[in-house]
C-alpha cells in the first residue's frame, strides 16, 4: 500500500503556491534592477509580496520573526513623522505579517523619547498615537516610564552603561545611553512574549525605509526593498545574532571627518566655474553610484580599509534640464552650509543593488541607526555610552566581532538617511552643534569625534591582543591608548594643514574681481553663502580654531584620558551588572 501523505492535499497545494510566488518575486526583482532601477516594475513587485502574504495568512501558523522596531528620538518631531510615514508605507506596500483584521501583527514599534522640549514631547506623542491608529502596534516610552524602569534596578550599578542623570533633567542623554535604556525595556518585552521569535530593529528617527537611486533629474527615493522579509530570511536561514545595514543618502559621520574632501570638492567646482562662461550649459557629472560603499565621504577612509581617492567629486545640479553654469553656481551655494548639519552635497551615497542573501558577510562595524539583533544578543549594550563619544557603532562592532565572530554580519539593507530638513536646511536637533544667524559651531561634536576615534582604535588594538577590560593593567591600557591618541592627533593636524591651504585658495578665487560671479552675474546671496561656508569651515577647523584648541588643552586631554581608561577598565564589571539587570527584568516580566 502507498504511504499516507505527510500533509493534507490543501496544505501541499498552498506550499506549492507559496513556492511559486517566491519564484515570481525573484524574477520581478531581477527585472526591476536589470540595468539600473526600473520604477515601472516596482508596483508589480510590491503587489507580488502582498499576494505572498495573503497566501501565508491563509495557510496559518506563520512562524516568521516578529520585529520590534526601536526608535530613539530627541526633539525631532518632523524627522519622526517622516520616519514613521515611511514605515507605514513599507508595511502597506509589502504587508509583512498582515492579519485578517487589517493589522500588521508581526510589527511592534517602540518610540523612546529623549527630548527636553515639552512641545516636542507633545507632538511626538501625537505622532505615535496616529501610527497606532493606522494598524501598527506602537508604544511610547517616555521619560517617566524610563525612570520607573531604572527605579526597578536601583540597587544595581548601571552607571557605566546608562550614566547618572538628575531626574529633573533626564532628556538629551544621547543616543548610546538612550538605546541602552531601551534595551532594558526590550528585556521586559521578551519576558512577556516568550512564544514570539523576536528580532529587535534599531533605527534612527532621521532615517526612512527607502533607498536612494541615481537618476538624471537628481535621484529618487523609492521603497524598493522589503526590509522585514529580507532580514527575516537572513535570521531564519543562518545562525546570525546581529545584522547591520548601512545608510544611503547623507553620510552617517560628522562634518569633522568630511570637511577636507568637501572643501577640495568646492575648490574644484569654483576652479571649473572660472574657465567657463556663466550662460554656457553646466557639464553634469555622469549618473552613477561612484564612491558609494567606499566611504568616499570620509577624510580618513584608509583607516577603515577603503582606498582614499584624491580625485575631486563634481556636484550634480538637480532637474532633468541642462542648467547654466550661473544657475548651478547659485544652486550649489544653497547647499554649502547644509554641510555643517551633516549633508554632503558632492558625495551622496547611492544604493547599489545586490540580492540580500548574496550580500551577507562578516562585519566589524555596527550602524547603530540600522541594525537588527536577536534576543540572544541583548547582552550586548552600546559600550562606553556615558562618554557620549561619536564612533560608538564601530567601537561596538569591534567588540561584537570578538564575541560573536561570523554570527555578526552586514547585509545590503541600507536605509535612507536625511540629516537636514528642506524647510530649514538644517538638522532638526543635533547635540553638540550650536547655530546662530551666521555661525555654526561644531566644537563639542568635533571633540567627541576625535576622542571617539581614539577610543575606537584603542579598542581595536585591545581586541587584537585578546585582552579587553580588567585583564590588562591600567598602565598597559593607558600606554596603548596614549599611542593611539598621538597618532590620531598627528592625522588631524595634517588634515588641518591641507584644509587651511585649500580654504585660503578658495577665498582668493572667490573674491577675484575678474571672475564673472563678481561682475553681477549671480545673486549676492549666493556669494554670501560661499563666504559663510569659508568662514564656518575656518572657525571650526582652521588656523585659530577653538575646536582644535580643545585638543591641545593639556588639562582636557588628561580628563579625557582618565574617563576613557575608567570606562575600559570597568567594562567587565559593567557587563556583569547588565546581565543581572536583564535577568531580573525578564524573570519579573514573565512571572
Amino acid at each position: 500500500m502507498p504511504s499516507p501523505p505527510t500533509c493534507p492535499p490543501a496544505d501541499a497545494d498552498r506550499a506549492a503556491q507559496i513556492a511559486a510566488q517566491h519564484t515570481r518575486i525573484a524574477a520581478l526583482e531581477a527585472a526591476m534592477w536589470r540595468g539600473g532601477f526600473d520604477a515601472g516594475v516596482l508596483p508589480s513587485y510590491q503587489a507580488a509580496f502582498r499576494e505572498l502574504e495573503a497566501l501565508i495568512a491563509t495557510r496559518g501558523n506563520d512562524r516568521r520573526h516578529h520585529f520590534v522596531i526601536v526608535i530613539p528620538v530627541a526633539d525631532s518631531p518632523r524627522h519622526l513623522r517622516n520616519c514613521l510615514d515611511s514605515l507605514l508605507e513599507q508595511c502597506r506596500s509589502y504587508a509583512y505579517g498582515l492579519d485578517a483584521h487589517g493589522r500588521f501583527a508581526k510589527i511592534t514599534v517602540l518610540v523612546a523619547d529623549d527630548s527636553a522640549d515639552p512641545s516636542s514631547i507633545d507632538r511626538q506623542r501625537e505622532i505615535v498615537r496616529a501610527l497606532a491608529e493606522a494598524g501598527i502596534d506602537t508604544q511610547y516610552f517616555g521619560i517617566e516610564e524610563q525612570l520607573a524602569l531604572l527605579d526597578r534596578l536601583h540597587d544595581l550599578d548601571l552607571s557605566g552603561v546608562v550614566g547618572k542623570h538628575a531626574r529633573s533633567a533626564f532628556g538629551h542623554k544621547g543616543q548610546g545611553m538612550m538605546r541602552n535604556v531601551i534595551y532594558l525595556r526590550l528585556a521586559e518585552m521578551q519576558g512577556r512574549m516568550p512564544d514570539r521569535r523576536l528580532l529587535f530593529y534599531s533605527i534612527d528617527a532621521d532615517q526612512e525605509f527607502r533607498v536612494k537611486v541615481p537618476t538624471v533629474d537628481g535621484g529618487q527615493c523609492p521603497g524598493a526593498v522589503n526590509f522585514f522579509y529580507e532580514v527575516d530570511r537572513v535570521f531564519s536561514d543562518t545562525d546570525v545574532r546581529v545584522l547591520t545595514g548601512k545608510v544611503v543618502g547623507d553620510p552617517p559621520v560628522s562634518p569633522a571627518v568630511m570637511v577636507g574632501n568637501f572643501v577640495a570638492d568646492v575648490l574644484a567646482f569654483l576652479r571649473e566655474m572660472a574657465v567657463v562662461g556663466p550662460h554656457e550649459a553646466y557639464r553634469q557629472p555622469p549618473v552613477d553610484t561612484n564612491g558609494s560603499g567606499d566611504a568616499a565621504y570620509h577624510d580618513m577612509a584608509d583607516l577603515f580599509g577603503f582606498n582614499a581617492g584624491e580625485n575631486a567629486y563634481r556636484y550634480r545640479c538637480p532637474g532633468d534640464t541642462a542648467p547654466s553654469n550661473a544657475d548651478c553656481f547659485v544652486d550649489f551655494a544653497g547647499h554649502l552650509n547644509r554641510f555643517f548639519h551633516g549633508e554632503h552635497p558632492t558625495r551622496v551615497t547611492w544604493y547599489r543593488y545586490t540580492p540580500v542573501p548574496r550580500s551577507v558577510q562578516p562585519a566589524r562595524t555596527v550602524y547603530t541607526g540600522n541594525y537588527v539583533f536577536s534576543a540572544d544578543a541583548l547582552n550586548q549594550f552600546i559600550p562606553f555610552a556615558p562618554l557620549r563619544l561619536r564612533m560608538s557603532g564601530p567601537t561596538m562592532g569591534r567588540l561584537l566581532r570578538a564575541a560573536m565572530g561570523d554570527r555578526f554580519v552586514s547585509a545590503n539593507v541600507p536605509m535612507l538617511h536625511g540629516r537636514t530638513l528642506d524647510e530649514t536646511r538644517e538638522s532638526e536637533f543635533r547635540p553638540g552643534v550650536w547655530t546662530s544667524e551666521q555661525r555654526v559651531d561644531l566644537c563639542d561634536e568635533f571633540e567627541r569625534q576625535f576622542y571617539g576615534d581614539v577610543m575606537l582604535f584603542s579598542v581595536e588594538r585591545l581586541v587584537a591582543t585578546g585582552h579587553v577590560g580588567a585583564r590588562l593593567s591600567r598602565e598597559a591600557i593607558s600606554a596603548m591608548r596614549d599611542t593611539v591618541e598621538g597618532e590620531m592627533l598627528d592625522r588631524y593636524q595634517l588634515k588641518r594643514a591641507t584644509l587651511t591651504d585649500h580654504l585660503e585658495r578658495l577665498r582668493v578665487l572667490l573674491h577675484d574681481p575678474s571672475r564673472w560671479w563678481n561682475r553681477g552675474r549671480v545673486e549676492l546671496a549666493a556669494l554670501q553663502s560661499f563666504d559663510s561656508f569659508i568662514d564656518n569651515a575656518s572657525h571650526n577647523f582652521g588656523v585659530d580654531s577653538p575646536c582644535f584648541a580643545r585638543l591641545e588643552d593639556v588639562a582636557r586631554r588628561d580628563e579625557w584620558r582618565n574617563r576613557q581608561l575608567d570606562a575600559i577598565v570597568n567594562l567587565n564589571a559593567d557587563r556583569e551588572a547588565w546581565e543581572a539587570a536583564l535577568q531580573r527584568l525578564r524573570s519579573r516580566a514573565s512571572s
